[in-house]
């Protein structure tokens, strides 16, 4: 417990936002997991439950699809709702399961299955409803000024749209559904995981595979880094690796004891030498990435409520 405070005394402002950014997408995740410390600051922004949520790149927005009050967007810095959108939560098939952020905070892009809106942050206003019947969606990610959509589909099928002129170009380099994706804030490169063991870095206006990065299991999170110097990948099984975005060579793995860990989130630290990952099982954790060592990690709380009826758990 010493040890832990000491390493939390020492950790730059960079990563308290980013700790405050996890803990947020976080807290309304359950498990059987110890409590421990208690958050400096938290905010409930969906009462029963949330289907999807992400958090802008400078902490300054979320964007939230809950159970009873459909997509959200809110900012942080008041912790006051600024949008209230609808994209089709009448039933269980519509429901926004997946949404991105742009870097720059100009726009949000929400997916249910098969249909995908592109939102205005400064207006609140839609550009834009799309809808796919081949396949289903997911996951996706939106460039700057909402310039380049990035949809990941069942199929293995990676789609890349330009707005402004609707091309879309189709990445085929992946031989099972897609769990992941993101792209660079200018829309230039994209990185894609996969049930086929596969994560490939490539270019969105070619379709040419720059760096492809092999895993024991199915790949089940990836993450560029927006200033262009890592990509992380993570497969269902042991594996979590840093890489360097421009040679493609190993920075380091992530060193942990369990058998497993499963990342939901990932966020790089703005000086590019930590990474915060989030898990399923409400664990925030702060890593080295020249090491690849974890140097601290916290649980985030759950609601009261669900903290009350855990006492069964064993």
């Amino acid at each position: 417990m010493h040890q832990e405070k000491s390493i939390n005394i020492l950790l730059n402002c960079n990563l308290k936002f980013l700790k405050a950014k996890l803990l947020f997408l976080l807290v309304l995740l359950v498990g059987c997991q110890p409590v421990g410390q208690a958050p400096e600051q938290r905010w409930q922004h969906a009462v029963e439950g949330s289907y999807a949520a992400n958090i802008s790149n400078d902490g300054k927005y979320s964007v939230v699809s809950s159970i009873h009050h459909g997509i959200s967007l809110w900012d942080l810095e008041k912790n006051a709702l600024k949008y209230s959108w609808s994209q089709q939560q009448d039933s269980a098939d519509n429901i926004v399961l997946v949404a991105d952020i742009s870097d720059n905070n100009s726009h949000v892009i929400t997916a249910n299955s098969h249909d995908f809106s592109l939102w205005n942050i400064d207006s609140g206003q839609s550009e834009g409803f799309w809808s796919i019947t081949e396949s289903t969606i997911r996951d996706v990610a939106v460039s700057n000024n909402g310039d380049y959509l990035l949809i990941g589909q069942s199929n293995g099928k990676v789609v890349h749209v330009t707005i402004d002129s609707g091309r879309r170009l189709e990445f085929l380099g992946h031989q099972e559904k897609i769990n992941a994706v993101d792209m660079m804030p200018n829309g230039r490169v994209a990185i894609s995981g996969s049930n086929d063991f596969v994560a490939y870095v490539w270019d969105t206006q070619s379709g040419q595979v720059i760096y492809r990065f092999n895993h024991p299991s199915r790949v089940t999170m990836v993450a560029l880094d927006p200033k262009g110097r890592y990509a992380f990948t993570a497969d269902s099984k042991k594996t979590a690796n840093i890489w360097d975005l421009k040679t493609g060579e190993l920075v380091s793995t992530l060193n942990y004891f369990n058998r497993q860990e499963i990342f939901s989130a990932v966020q790089f630290s703005p000086d590019g030498t930590k990474l915060l990952t989030g898990a399923p099982s409400r664990k925030v954790s702060v890593w080295d990435i020249a090491t690849g060592d974890r140097l601290t990690s916290w649980r985030v709380m759950p609601r009261e409520d669900i903290r009350a009826r855990r006492r069964s758990c064993l």
